[in-house]
């Protein structure tokens, strides 16, 4: 066993005694030492309920032989993050909770892990780490949130940003806002709608790294414990027949992901995710292949905050593998894919049913032919950006506006807020990307008020920033080269006509070459916003968006 390293042996004597310390038994150092990544605390929703899918793991994997060992991950609630500093403190930890739980599994030479995630960049975070570590390893999440019922409908978080922007536009009163308030998030679990992190939980099903009902089951669900259970067993299987996650994580499953992906309508910032770990996979995922794959795969589901149906709703249905047993019947799938399961794809979703074609459209009457992400490019963002089709409506799919051009978010916000964004206007938030922000904040908050004041069918967002997976309309993030390195979105000028056309996948500056080649030279790069810590050198070293925001070590000049 890989644990011998550090319990068998006399060299190994004072290891053993550290062992003993633990109030570890002989008895269990003879048995594999199975890590199980927590990401439990106690400011996010989404992971207050994590210490009890930990026990239950820890239950899992004595019960089939093994000791467990808790260590733990951090994680960022990206809601009580939004809109401020906090936010430039979010994409970064995915890179952080990558590498403290590489330096934690080869630290301690654990046999297997069992990782146990829930929001936002937890998940990608801690599938980087197993794809980097690459010993037996399977996920279990914590589960997503129910919805909320305001006045009869349900409701979640994307509503209360956009309840706050409605206040703002005097449509709300205060009395209703305090009811959203109190109403919106009304359990743990990770935010109920088709948001980040429901789109990552459900693409580690699909990528074969967690079992059925991994991104569904509800977090308050007794279900989750028992498939929690199940985990910790199964990850002992996983040992015994050395299956380790490069032989479930690879170029066909990533291809599964963004089939799917497509089909559920996820978060935008699943185009950062995917390619990050296909990247320590060692895989490469060029995003230019999204729109292949969008080509010919119909959007089926229109969860929150592109329709009324929340992950519970997607639960009942049949969860993911009915999802994939629709794309299966038009030969969408790789299904000799191996998974955690211990059967391939075909193999898991074989006799599985759609249980309501409101929730999971029949594959024979999509809401739309394409999938739900789309990647634009143009003179405007060379290297590519990223839209959610499946959420923005029809009239905006194709817009020419004026741009109304500002340098960071929080001077955009005061503008939307105080009326001086108009119908036709296209605004665009730049230095925001992951080296200008640094850190590339979501921009819910910006989304959201143009969507409660009214705007949402006639003003497009366009940023080297992301979104939110709450985030709906005419969003329009990623674009790359982002500003802070001089890409084109540095040049547009207030006024500017831009150019979008989502059908055919493109995004225009109506600015002559010559023009641009002149505001280039007289461009110059930003002062770093942030020159200390963290950020500093996260911004020193992040790649830019359409490569996943991955981090590279700077090469020598």
């Amino acid at each position: 066993m890989r644990s011998d390293t550090v319990t068998k042996g006399k060299q190994q004597a004072p290891h053993r005694s550290l062992f003993n310390a633990l109030g570890m038994t002989q008895e269990e150092m003879d048995r594999p030492l199975v890590g199980i990544v927590s990401s439990y605390n106690e400011i996010v929703p989404g992971h207050m309920n994590l210490d009890k899918i930990v026990n239950a793991v820890k239950q899992g994997v004595a019960m089939a032989g093994g000791t467990p060992v808790v260590f733990p991950a951090i994680a960022v609630c990206d809601g009580i993050a939004m809109g401020h500093i906090g936010m430039k403190y979010s994409l970064v930890t995915r890179d952080l909770i990558a590498d403290s739980t590489e330096a934690m599994a080869m630290a301690h030479q654990f046999d297997a892990l069992v990782m146990v995630p829930n929001c936002d960049k937890n998940v990608p975070g801690l599938l980087m780490a197993a794809a980097r570590i690459n010993i037996p390893t399977i996920f279990v999440s914590g589960g997503p949130m129910l919805a909320g019922h305001v006045k009869g409908q349900k409701r979640s978080l994307s509503s209360m940003f956009e309840a706050v922007g409605a206040n703002a536009a005097g449509i709300l009163s205060d009395e209703d806002l305090c009811e959203f308030e109190n109403k919106v998030c009304p359990t743990c679990g990770s935010c109920s709608g088709m948001y980040t992190a429901n789109s990552m939980n459900c693409l580690t099903e699909v990528l074969g790294m967690g079992l059925r009902g991994n991104g569904t089951i509800p977090a308050v669900y007794s279900e989750r414990i028992r498939l929690a259970k199940h985990a910790g067993m199964k990850v002992m299987e996983l040992l015994k027949n050395n299956v380790r996650p490069s032989d479930i994580m690879t170029k066909k499953a990533f291809l599964n992901c963004l089939t799917v992906d497509m089909a559920l309508g996820c978060s935008t910032n699943t185009m950062l995710h995917l390619p990050a770990i296909a990247h320590e996979a060692g895989v490469e995922l060029n995003m230019d292949i999204a729109n292949e794959i969008s080509a010919k795969t119909p959007n089926l589901c229109h969860l929150a905050p592109a329709g009324p149906t929340y992950m519970e709703d997607l639960n009942e249905a049949g969860g993911v593998y009915a999802v994939m047993a629709e794309l299966n019947k038009k030969g969408l799938l790789h299904t000799e894919c191996m998974t955690v399961t211990g059967k391939t794809v075909g193999e898991n979703i074989e006799g599985v049913v759609n249980k309501d074609p409101e929730v999971i459209r029949p594959i024979d009457n999509p809401y739309t032919p394409t999938g739900g992400l789309a990647v634009l490019k143009g003179n405007l963002a060379p290297d590519g950006s990223v839209v959610k089709r499946s959420a923005v409506v029809d009239e905006m799919l194709v817009h020419e506006g004026p741009a109304r051009v500002f340098d960071c978010e929080e001077d955009a916000i005061a503008a939307i807020k105080g009326g001086k964004i108009v119908a036709g206007d296209v605004v665009v938030i730049r230095y925001e990307g992951p080296k200008g922000g640094p850190g590339m904040r979501e921009m819910l908050n910006p989304t959201s008020a143009i969507a409660g004041m009214g705007l949402g069918s006639s003003v497009a967002l366009i940023t080297d920033g992301r979104f939110s997976g709450a985030s709906r309309g005419a969003s329009i993030g990623h674009v790359s080269p982002e500003a802070a390195v001089g890409g084109p979105i540095a040049l547009v000028e207030e006024g500017d006509l831009i150019q979008i056309d989502i059908p055919n996948l493109s995004i225009h500056l109506d600015v002559s070459d010559e023009e641009l080649a002149k505001r280039k030279e007289n461009w110059t790069p930003r002062e770093p916003k942030v020159t200390t810590g963290y950020l500093a050198r996260y911004a020193a070293m992040v790649t830019s968006g359409n490569r996943g925001a991955i981090l590279e070590v700077p090469k020598a000049k």
